[in-house]
């Protein structure tokens, strides 16, 4: 394997001296957030079994999960997630119970909507909160906010630069082509179209540079699944690695929403997400003191099961966060219990920690970004001591 190094990431620029971002990204150890967002509502009930409450196993004649592994005595670990138990045990991955958003809706659309905005019920923010969460850099790397899809996600959408990647090798401008595109752009009247597509353009040289050198995984048991989720975290490892000042990368998996026949579907998505992050985690080592992840999706799923062996739109959840400085080892938050008077609409496990709060401390505390009242407007995050 080939590291980058401040050699490689010039060349790709062209330039005798380094930009002011990857001067401060050699000498500043930038730390990187890195989101997970899983769309279409986890069952967060099956993923961290509360099998020490009374009530779950009444709730879910066939879909109880008999063989979770015991975190704390009364939580337990799907099996499917079972290779997030060593991280447990190095106290790298916390888990934080009872999470969801204020806001009632169980629309996927407008659930998924609110929670990258961060602004629960307005429908008429027009950024994201991740984006929001950047501070503000007068030459700030072109790669210092990615995601990794066709798309740039609603949480990334606004004033600081940011770029949606499918892929490290698919991410650029046929030779023939760019200098054409660049004169173009270059002699727009229109200054915001000129600004973004500069910032493209320096994002794809630097993309291609980190491209050009070979990679493979740091040790032999870091094998990254291949399906679209592993390799995803596959390219934003790459991207770390390099050396380029990335801050914030996001991905995402789809496929969370189980109303018929649960079990064998979510086995499947808990198993690939389990195997990515424990991969990523492994393939990181010691950066992983200067990397937190955290996963969050749009709500839960009713406490009982339905009629086909699925459970249906919910409300509470829970979050993993997984990190260097997380104090893991550990379930944060209030359980509020499943008993029928504890359920929210007698359906549903109830929210006691607004996910702002979890976002709004990783920011503060590991982004550095203070400022929650501009990425969080109006509301105020409490930290719930998750590092």
């Amino acid at each position: 394997m080939q590291t980058m190094t401040r050699r490689n990431i010039l060349s790709c620029f062209g330039l005798g001296m380094a930009p002011g971002w990857l001067a401060r990204a050699v000498t500043g150890g930038k730390k990187t957030m890195v989101v997970v967002f899983l769309r279409g509502a986890m069952d967060g009930l099956s993923a961290v079994t509360p099998f020490g409450d009374k009530a779950y196993a009444g709730h879910r004649p066939t879909l109880r999960v008999a063989d979770p592994i015991d975190l704390d005595g009364f939580f337990g670990l799907n099996p499917a997630l079972r290779s997030w138990k060593p991280l447990w045990d190095s106290k790298q991955l916390a888990i934080v119970q009872a999470t969801g958003s204020p806001d009632t809706t169980r629309s996927h659309f407008d659930a998924q909507d609110y929670m990258e905005s961060g602004t629960p019920g307005r429908k008429g923010t027009r950024d994201g909160w991740l984006n929001r969460a950047l501070t503000e850099e007068k030459a700030a790397s072109p790669i210092r906010a990615v995601a990794l899809g066709a798309n740039l996600p609603r949480a990334l959408r606004g004033p600081q630069a940011a770029v949606a990647v499918n892929s490290i090798a698919s991410f650029k401008v046929r030779d023939d082509a760019q200098g054409d595109f660049m004169s173009m752009y270059a002699n727009s009247k229109d200054t915001v179209l000129k600004s973004t597509s500069h910032e493209t353009f320096e994002a794809v040289k630097l993309i291609d540079s980190i491209n050009k050198q070979s990679y493979s995984p740091a040790t032999g048991s870091a094998a990254y699944p291949g399906s679209r989720f592993g390799q995803s975290l596959l390219q934003i490892a790459r991207l770390i690695k390099a050396g380029a000042g990335m801050e914030v990368a996001f991905t995402d998996i789809t496929g969370w929403d189980t109303h018929i026949n649960q079990a064998p579907q979510l086995n499947n998505l808990l198993g690939d997400l389990s195997a990515g992050l424990a991969a990523f985690h492994e393939d990181m080592g010691s950066r992983m003191q200067d990397i937190v992840v955290v996963t969050m999706s749009e709500f839960g799923r009713t406490a009982r099961e339905n009629g086909n062996r699925g459970t249906d739109h919910g409300r509470a959840n829970c979050m993993f966060v997984l990190g260097g400085g997380v104090k893991g080892g550990q379930v944060h938050g209030q359980w509020p219990g499943l008993g029928p008077e504890q359920l929210y609409e007698n359906r549903d496990l109830a929210i006691t920690t607004d996910f702002r709060d979890v976002l709004g401390e990783l920011t503060a505390k590991h982004l550095g970004n203070k400022n929650l009242a501009a990425v969080f407007p109006g509301y105020s995050p409490k930290f719930r001591g998750i590092l």
